[in-house]
């Protein structure tokens, strides 16, 4: 698929899923850029630079850093474009695969694309949460100086 369709779908995604979330009209390019944003910075460190999951954890750091950004500048809570820019991270079609498997009696495959699809939400988790964690502790040395 080339850039232009990632850029694409992955902008269209985490709009629609804003739309489907009831974020504001207003807010709603900005939801996609950041979702465009994310998937792009995965999608460029896959698979040549490193693994997916590592990849993700960036990937969910960099909508989290971008979304607390886009919260500031257009005073809308950031729950809305951190849940929009994720959307295009999740791994939708590879937890779908692994339960097709699980229905075809392939235990082996079935269990080695769950074993896959938990450790990247969990990199969703733990990169949403590592950003923002980083940030209040940027917060606070800042206030006390």
């Amino acid at each position: 698929m080339t850039i232009a369709a990632q850029l694409l779908t992955s902008f269209i995604a985490s709009s629609g899923f804003g739309i489907l979330f009831s974020a504001p009209k207003r807010s709603l390019i900005q939801c996609g850029f950041v979702g465009m944003s994310g998937w792009m910075l995965y999608y460029f460190l896959t698979p040549a630079i490193m693994n997916n999951v590592p990849a993700t954890i960036f990937a969910a750091m960099f909508v989290s850093v971008l979304s607390y950004f886009c919260a500031r500048l257009f005073k809308v809570p950031i729950i809305i474009f951190n849940i929009s820019g994720i959307i295009p991270l999740v791994p939708g079609g590879l937890a779908y695969n692994a339960m097709r498997h699980f229905v075809e009696n392939d235990y082996t495959t079935a269990v080695e694309l769950s074993v896959e699809v938990t450790l990247l939400a969990g990199g969703i988790a733990i990169g949403l949460m590592f950003s923002e964690v980083i940030r209040q502790i940027i917060v606070k040395l800042t206030v006390q100086k």
